[in-house]
């Protein structure tokens, strides 16, 4: 353990498919351009499960989480944005500001995070977290999106930070950073806006919901939720939906879309599952001329297949949405504003919370599709 580290408790990955252990691991003290956290309330994303079960490639041992918020102990030489004290959400994008996507304004396309995230580890090419081998020989445990916030303590780049303001309460500020972002950045973002637009959403878990509630509150005409599990479809209609179908029972999920819209089909969908499927359904509830945005993650092995000759003759635009297109040093505190403001429910996302040792029982849930979302709160809280 390095002068300044300590030992804190963390949520280890030992090998892809093995299940996830708590773990008691060493943890650096944070070098040049990198601050420690007091990790308060910590979100349990599909992408931690996703990870866990191989359909996002990491390394292991791996310290899971990327969604979480907490507090700034202490910072590396080089800091200059954040001190000590001050409360801040986990950017699992930390952009490196220099390469050609973040000067196009595009932070989440970020050639260096994407690279970091293969690697597991921070910038320096270094990971904070180690741990003892049998052999009695120290070994390095990576980091997942340079966060790794599943853990008591978490050492990252001060680009992975967001302060956020008082009166907000950790567990909102947590999710916000990945299942709020993406799910609103993706209406506010990636499709520009649904005002006075018929919008479909295939998917109405965690994310799914935020798409939702983002459609409803920039005037969509009408929310069309797709889902194949009743608590889901609830879920949708009290977050904004205006219309529901249950693809369990409907024969042609298209065909009912097509009821609801004129016989013209959603002028933007998107999909919130990650399969082929749903992705090719997305297409196929589209009008023409109009929207696909694909914000789910499905494995890196699967392809979809589309009509050659439907594309130019219908005409639709198609696009994925990583992160929501976040900037998240301007989204995150905006989304903030608009939760205060009484115009996001956020509160009423979280529809469990655990400890961090029954994130094990907790990604089981997840896995059954029983969440919301569920978060993970870290001792005492502040």
């Amino acid at each position: 353990m390095s002068e300044g580290g300590m030992t804190v408790r963390a949520a280890v990955l030992p090998e892809v498919g093995q299940p996830v252990q708590i773990q008691n691991v060493q943890l650096a003290a944070p070098g040049h351009g990198q601050a420690r956290v007091r990790v308060v309330a910590a979100g349990i994303c599909h992408s931690d499960l996703s990870v866990v079960n191989g359909t996002i490639p990491q390394l292991a041992p791996l310290v899971l989480g990327h969604e979480g918020a907490g507090i700034v102990e202490a910072v590396g030489e080089g800091v200059t944005r954040i001190k000590p004290g001050d409360r801040v959400i986990f950017n699992w994008v930390p952009s490196c500001g220099e390469c050609f996507f973040c000067k196009d304004g595009r932070p989440d396309m970020c050639d260096e995070a994407f690279a970091l995230m293969t690697m597991g580890t921070l910038p320096d090419g270094t990971t904070p977290f180690s741990q003892v081998d049998a052999d009695g020989e120290a070994e390095d445990i990576y980091m997942f999106s340079q966060t790794s916030c599943l853990a008591e303590r978490t050492v990252v780049p001060e680009t992975a930070l967001v302060p956020f303001a008082e009166g907000v309460p950790f567990e909102v500020a947590a999710i916000t950073g990945c299942a709020v972002m993406t799910g609103y950045g993706a209406v506010m973002n990636t499709a520009g806006g649904v005002a006075g637009r018929r919008v479909a959403v295939i998917g109405c878990g965690g994310v799914g919901l935020n798409v939702i509630q983002a459609a409803k509150l920039d005037g969509a005409t009408r929310v069309i939720a797709l889902d194949r599990d009743a608590r889901k479809l609830e879920d949708a209609r009290a977050f904004g939906a205006t219309d529901v179908i249950d693809t369990s029972k409907v024969g042609d999920p298209i065909s009912a879309v097509l009821d609801l819209t004129d016989g013209l089909g959603a002028d933007d969908t998107f999909e919130v599952v990650g399969r082929p499927e749903t992705i090719q359904l997305a297409y196929g509830l589209t009008r023409k001329a109009g929207k696909v945005v694909v914000v789910g993650v499905a494995s890196p092995d699967q392809t979809v297949e589309l009509g050659a000759f439907g594309i130019p003759a219908e005409s639709k635009l198609i696009t994925g949405s990583w992160y929501g297109q976040a900037v998240a040093g301007r989204d995150l505190p905006l989304i903030l504003e608009k939760y205060r403001a009484g115009g996001l429910k956020l509160d009423e996302l979280i529809s469990h919370r655990y400890t961090l040792d029954e994130l094990p029982q907790a990604l089981e849930a997840l896995e059954r599709g029983e969440l919301r979302r569920g978060v993970v709160l870290m001792g005492e809280q502040p």
